[in-house]
Parts: structure tokens; C-alpha cells; sequence
């Protein structure tokens, strides 16, 4: 095992990562500070490729392993002392670690722990968020700081591709038409740099299936792949839709709800899906009503549901949905007698409403845009709403509020969330 880790760690350091323009944010204090970093997300969201910015930002840099190599199908939990024992014998004593897709080794957590106190400096990464629960919170609790990545924002797309924005870029009619070829491409695409980075039409596909069978089905010993597949296939033909376990159960002819509820689960801890409920202040009320679900990403939709030409506003809101999520707030839809897409809460206050519609243009889809929209804004107390649209933009007064129509590639843009 020492000579097979020799080779891996030398064969690991020369990495060819995504577009190094294309920084991923952090805090600085999370470099420097005590705790254990974790950066989790969906697998080919650019991880490896934030652990590399940080290792280029710090001077110790060499006790570097992933684990997501076939040469370490067989390495356990004894050989965590060796392979300290390896990089001390290669680079000399250093005081800070990284280590990718570490989640693969059963007991790493005490490994880490064992670094941890022993006032030694741990950056992890990892494709389920599990994680950060059973394994840290037995272990690590208190230690540790969590940073979820996700794919691409649009800001992060144009950034890919070398675009700078400025305010004549968004303003400007030359600049705009610029922007929105972009923003359908964006859409086309997605936010996995390698879906654009190889322009291979099978890496969506491959990406799927590795979550599937391994992150999901491997992971928790599941067999039934065809009640899993089919179960993907109704709730990526349905983003943002509302579902309950139950209707799920009767559409793909499960018996139990509580195999769908753990269904979900699964494939959620592998951050391919989310779902947000209604918001109430009654933590029963929001169990009890019907979920919406969105996907980490759009071209992964298309990969697995039914798409037509519908699909477009729901597209359109799951791109919101997940800007939202960047921001970690907390998601929830509205539903009285009108309904509205997302609700923010901050601070445990709901200071946000947005509505999501690809097309206003008829006088009956904006009503219904904008009676949501006030029914929310009166019972959270907000002056001002928000509508969403591919390209419709503008500001209206009902009532006492102000709508705001904006076109979706502007806010995020120009948005101002922090």
C-alpha cells in the first residue's frame, strides 16, 4: 500500500483543473481559521478545483489525496497513519491537509479528528451531504465550517467564458442582446463546467449515472432501480411543481410512502434535488402540505425527464431557485388563496416575495402573477414585490406596493442578496 500510495500522490499533483479564471469565492477567515473546512456539493460541481485555489493560496500545499481513485479501492481505516507516515517521508513535516472525496473511507472522521487536535490545519471535500450529518456530528461537532458548492451561477458562466461585466454591457442594447445570447446558452448548458468545457453530449448522462448507482443506490443498498429511475423521471418532468409522497407513491405504483420518503432522502443527500415546503409558522402544517422540487441543475432536467416547450418557465424558476440557494436562505413557496413561488425568510423574517413566469404578455397571467404576489406581500408584511420574466421589464404600483418586473438575466446580475 505505501508504494501504491507513492504513485497517487505523485500522479494526483499533476491535475488539469476547470478554468482557473473562474474563482470561487470564500471568506478569507475560513483559510485561516481553526476549524476543519468542508466544501460539499454535487459531484462535478468544481470542488477539486476550489480545494487546488485554495492549496495555490497557501504556502503548505503537498498532503494532497483524493480518494475517488480506483488504487485506493482497499485502503481503510489503518492505513490513515501510513499515509501520514507517506507524506512526511515525501515532503517533510507540514501542517495543513486536503483531502477529496474522503467521505469514500469508512471511520475518517476520527482520522480528522485525530489532525484536529492535534492543532493541524484540514480541508475536506465531499459529494453527500450526509456528511454533515451522522459522521461530523458524532465526531466533529463544533469543528468544523461548512461551505456548499454549487454549479455555476450566471455570473460564473459569463466569468467561464472570459465576458466582463460592466453596467454598458447590461445597459446598453448591444450589450444586452449579447447578454441574453449568453443567458440561453446558460440555459441550454447549465452550471457543470464540464458540460461545456469537453462538449461531450455524454457527460450529463455519465454524471447521472454515477449518482444513481453509486451515491445513491450503492450508498444505501438499494436494488430497485426502476421504481428509483421512474420516481426521477416524474419529479424532473415536474420542477417546481407541488407533490406529496403519497401522490409520488400512486404514480409509479410504490405501495409504501415511506419508500418514497427515503427515496428522496437519498437522493437529495447526493444534492441532485431539493424541495421547499409551504411556509406557516406551524412546522406540522408545512409536513402535512405538498412539496415543490427543483434540480441542481437544468441540463441535468433535460437528461432525465420529459421536456417541451412548457418547460420553460419551470426552467426559468429553477435557475431562481438555486441563485436563492447560493445565498443560503431559507425556501419557501406561499399558498393561501393565490399562490407565490418563493418566499425568503432571513433571521426568521420573511423580507422577500418573487414571483417566476417566463411570459406576462396576456392580461390573464399577469393578474394571476400579481395577486400572488400582493396576497404574500400583505400577510409578511412587505412594500415590494418581485416578478421574474425572460425579458419583460418595468415597475407597477397596486395597492400600497411596488412590482417590480425584471427579466431573470439582469437580476442575477445586478441582484444585491447579501
Amino acid at each position: 500500500m505505501k508504494e501504491i500510495l507513492k504513485q497517487v500522490i505523485f500522479d494526483q499533483r499533476d491535475k488539469k483543473g476547470i478554468n482557473p479564471y473562474v474563482i470561487r469565492e470564500i471568506a478569507p477567515f475560513i483559510l485561516t481559521s481553526r476549524e476543519i473546512v468542508i466544501i460539499s456539493g454535487i459531484r462535478r460541481c468544481g470542488k477539486s478545483v476550489l480545494l487546488d485555489q485554495i492549496r495555490d493560496k497557501n504556502i503548505e500545499k503537498d498532503y494532497y489525496l483524493n480518494f475517488d481513485d480506483e488504487r485506493l479501492i482497499y485502503f481503510s481505516t489503518n492505513e490513515f497513519q501510513l499515509l501520514t507516515e507517506v507524506f512526511l517521508e515525501l515532503f517533510g513535516e507540514q501542517n495543513t491537509y486536503y483531502f477529496d472525496e474522503i467521505q469514500n473511507i469508512k471511520g475518517w472522521e476520527r482520522f480528522v479528528r485525530r489532525l484536529y487536535d492535534a492543532g493541524k490545519k484540514v480541508f475536506i471535500t465531499g459529494s453527500n451531504a450526509t456528511m454533515l450529518s451522522k459522521e461530523l456530528g458524532t465526531h466533529l461537532t463544533g469543528r468544523y465550517i461548512q461551505i456548499e458548492l454549487y454549479p455555476f451561477s450566471f455570473k460564473e458562466f459569463l466569468a467561464y467564458y472570459e465576458v466582463k461585466i460592466n453596467q454598458e454591457m447590461i445597459y446598453s442594447t448591444k450589450g444586452k442582446i449579447a447578454l441574453k445570447m449568453k443567458f440561453d446558452e446558460y440555459m441550454k448548458l447549465g452550471g457543470l463546467p464540464l458540460n461545456y468545457d469537453q462538449k461531450n453530449p455524454m457527460f450529463i448522462k455519465t454524471l447521472y449515472q454515477n449518482i444513481l448507482y453509486r451515491d445513491v443506490m450503492i450508498r444505501n443498498r438499494l436494488v430497485n432501480e426502476k421504481e428509483i429511475s421512474e420516481l426521477l423521471y416524474v419529479l424532473a418532468s415536474n420542477v417546481s411543481k407541488l407533490s406529496t409522497y403519497s401522490s409520488l407513491a400512486k404514480t409509479i405504483e410504490i405501495k409504501s410512502t415511506t419508500t418514497v420518503k427515503n427515496y428522496i432522502e437519498f437522493i437529495s443527500n447526493t444534492y441532485l434535488l431539493f424541495q421547499i415546503p409551504v411556509f406557516d409558522y406551524s412546522l406540522k402544517v408545512q409536513l402535512k402540505n405538498p412539496k415543490k422540487t427543483y434540480f441542481i441543475d437544468n441540463a441535468i432536467v433535460k437528461q432525465i425527464g420529459f421536456s417541451f416547450s412548457e418547460n420553460l418557465g419551470r426552467e426559468l424558476e429553477n435557475i431562481v431557485f438555486l441563485e436563492l440557494k447560493r445565498h443560503s436562505f431559507e425556501i419557501y413557496y406561499h399558498h393561501k388563496k393565490t399562490e407565490c413561488d418563493f418566499v425568503i425568510r432571513k433571521n426568521n423574517k420573511i423580507f422577500m416575495a418573487i414571483q417566476v413566469s417566463a411570459y406576462i404578455d396576456s392580461k390573464e397571467t399577469k393578474q394571476r402573477e400579481i395577486n400572488g404576489l400582493i396576497e404574500s406581500l400583505e400577510m409578511y408584511d412587505l412594500k415590494t414585490g418581485l416578478i421574474l420574466t425572460l425579458d419583460t421589464e418595468g415597475e407597477e404600483y397596486h395597492k400600497d406596493f411596488t412590482i417590480k418586473i425584471v427579466p431573470i438575466w439582469k437580476w442575477l446580475l445586478t441582484n444585491d442578496l447579501n
